[in-house]
């Protein structure tokens, strides 16, 4: 062992760093032809491939930016046509308000003319029968005094002009007397 170690001592004598002349041809012989080969053959292949991706990467960015305008240009289309179509339903909801209005006081002013044709009809008929009710209790009153009239005198009183003008003036006085009394 003592042996190898006087070599290695002998070898060390030269500085490490630096590799004996021939290796040092061989070397940079060595790293000449792999340089070239990278740089005529792989460096373009690598940077053909870092080009397709960066097109690639672009277009899809530019892409993106397109599909984003078209988005916001689609929504902003979207919103003035929800925005239309709420004003168009207010307006709708509006006309209907009115014309619900306008039906209504319609059908108020209908029924109320309905009301006072029934009010007048029933007014007239009360009239009408005031009227024949009167003239029936005049002919009644009017033949129940002849009657009368005729037991207290004895004779008959047919006369039927007579009669009708002496009932007459006496209902025609008791109407002014009860009218005066009031």
């Amino acid at each position: 062992m003592t042996q190898q170690m006087v070599q290695l001592a002998e070898e060390g004598s030269q500085n490490p760093l630096i590799p004996p002349g021939p290796e040092l041809v061989i070397g940079l012989v060595t790293f000449a032809i792999v340089f070239f080969f990278l740089a005529k053959k792989l460096l373009p292949n690598i940077n053909k491939v870092l080009e397709e991706r960066r097109s690639a990467i672009e277009g899809g960015i530019e892409e993106a930016e397109a599909m984003k305008v078209e988005a916001q240009s689609v929504l902003e289309q979207y919103k003035a046509q929800l925005a239309e179509a709420r004003h168009e339903a207010a307006r709708l909801r509006q006309e209907a308000q009115e014309q619900g209005a306008t039906l209504i006081a319609e059908m108020r002013a209908e029924g109320q003319r309905q009301r006072e044709e029934i009010v007048a009809a029933g007014h007239a008929q009360i009239d009408a029968d005031r009227k024949a009710a009167s003239s029936a209790l005049r002919q009644d009153v009017g033949k129940l005094a002849t009657e009368l009239a005729g037991k207290l005198v004895g004779e008959s009183l047919e006369d039927h002009a007579r009669q009708s003008r002496v009932i007459d003036r006496f209902l025609d006085e008791l109407e002014e007397k009860a009218e005066a009394a009031r």
